[in-house]
């Protein structure tokens, strides 16, 4: 992942558009579309496209432009299969490698987590910092390369199909209240087992839209 400057920049801002569906899934969108978006120039922009390829948010046809690829509940899972394993090696690392300074973080993110009054964007930008949080707490470059793009892609197919918001949102709050609450008693086992109810409810939800699906043909 690019860590500074203007290419992470439009990374973090092109990833929000695709997040957010600004961007419409199934969509081909410009270069020039995307530069007059962030604000940015083509360069930024184009080494910004590369790493969204890369991480599966995009995909990029050259003479035709960026295609927003939609989100399907087989690549969810699949992708799931992957988040289990690295996000339970995060969690433990974190338990062990946490700073006081991270740890502080965390404290004050389960309060928030907590006390539960988020608007649907609100969650979801909280969700992403809570995940940031442990990956860097596990101070392992790598883990947080690979984690980055699972993460928003899970981000992304939860926001396209979350309907009832108010009980999601409440659910995933006190899921990863629960796995901040592990980190801060080094509880290494604690940690584990909240990461894994957390994959178990994103899995149930990729399943539940499926019968969303069928129930409304």
């Amino acid at each position: 992942m690019m860590q500074q400057g203007k290419a992470a920049q439009a990374y973090e801002e092109i990833e929000r558009l695709i997040v957010f569906q600004e961007l419409t899934p199934g969509s081909l969108v410009s270069e020039a579309v995307l530069m007059e978006k962030t604000g940015l120039g083509r360069t930024p922009v184009r080494e910004a496209l590369q790493q969204l390829a890369r991480n599966r948010l995009v995909e990029i046809h050259p003479n035709k432009g960026v295609l927003v690829p939609p989100a399907s509940v087989e690549a969810q899972l699949r992708m799931l299969e992957l988040r289990r394993v690295l996000e339970a090696l995060a969690v433990r690392l974190a338990c062990q490698t946490a700073t006081n300074n991270d740890r502080e973080a965390m404290h004050e993110m389960v309060q928030l987590l907590e006390a539960d009054r988020f608007t649907l964007r609100q969650y979801l930008e909280t969700v992403k910092e809570t995940h940031l949080m442990i990956v860097n707490a596990s101070h392992n470059e790598y883990l947080a390369d690979a984690m980055a793009p699972l993460q928003g892609l899970s981000r992304r197919f939860w926001i396209t199909h979350v309907r009832d918001e108010q009980p999601e949102i409440s659910q995933g709050s006190r899921l990863h209240a629960r796995i901040l609450h592990a980190i801060l008693d080094r509880d290494s086992e604690g940690a584990e087992k909240a990461s894994h109810a957390l994959n178990d409810y994103l899995v149930e939800f990729a399943y539940r839209t499926i019968h969303t699906r069928a129930g409304s043909s």
